[in-house]
């Protein structure tokens, strides 16, 4: 299911993972995906917790500490490698888009 699933990640994913080099809760989570995303990336709580507990599932994060409901996480040495591979991946598919578009000009 894991390698499957996260094969490749979508928008929010890919932030989520970035927000979680360093440790945070859930609604620090949300801020620092705004944030580096510069607003384009909004992730609501359903979609956020459901999407931590698919990555805690698949030891692509892992839980750090809990203080009442609040949670926090940090992105493993797994989800480390899926998120490199996934920023080279994009980087790949920018340089191509970048020099099939400047061809076609």
């Amino acid at each position: 299911m894991a390698r499957e699933q996260f094969q490749t990640l979508t928008e929010p994913m890919y932030y989520i993972l970035l927000a979680l080099l360093e440790e945070c809760c859930g609604v620090d989570i949300m801020d620092k995906v705004q944030e580096l995303s510069h607003g384009r990336v909004r992730v609501g709580p359903g979609t956020l917790y459901a999407m931590l507990s698919k990555f805690e599932e698949n030891s692509v994060i892992r839980m750090t500490g809990q203080e009442g409901r609040r949670k926090s996480y940090v992105i493993t040495e797994h989800g480390k490698q899926m998120l490199q591979a996934e920023y080279q991946r994009l980087k790949i598919m920018t340089e191509d888009g970048k020099r099939i578009l400047e061809q076609a000009k």
